[in-house]
């Protein structure tokens, strides 16, 4: 019996979302299964209201080139409100040679840092 390979990458560090956004790219074409990690390092708030929250909607999306994108159908949704450094994750499978995340963040900005996790 032979040891699983696996690799983690840090694919994004203290990367700034505002607005649409898209990480860089990652080939994983070697790779049977994936978690994205996502942990968020700090926000503002657009309105600088007490009671104001961040909404953040991530997705993942695929490519066979890295080039060409589409949504995988996996979702990561969540809220910065007073909660940091708690990291979230998504698992992947099933995908083409590319991975990467996208997404909207609404009023505001958050810093995140992001893992991607693989196993062959």
């Amino acid at each position: 019996m032979s040891m699983r390979q696996s690799h983690t990458v840090v694919v994004e560090r203290n990367q700034r979302w505002e607005g649409d956004f898209i990480t860089e790219p990652y080939e994983v074409g070697w790779s049977h299964e994936a978690i994205f990690f996502v942990r968020m390092l700090r926000f503002e708030e657009e309105d600088s209201q007490p009671n104001s929250l961040i909404d953040a909607e991530v997705r993942v999306q695929i490519s066979p080139d890295g080039i060409h994108w589409c949504d995988e159908g996996s979702r990561l949704n969540f809220v910065a409100q007073h909660v940091l450094d708690k990291p979230s994750f998504v698992r992947v499978s099933h995908y083409g040679g590319w991975l990467r995340l996208a997404g909207t963040v609404k009023d505001g900005r958050v810093w995140t840092l992001v893992h991607l996790a693989l196993k062959a």
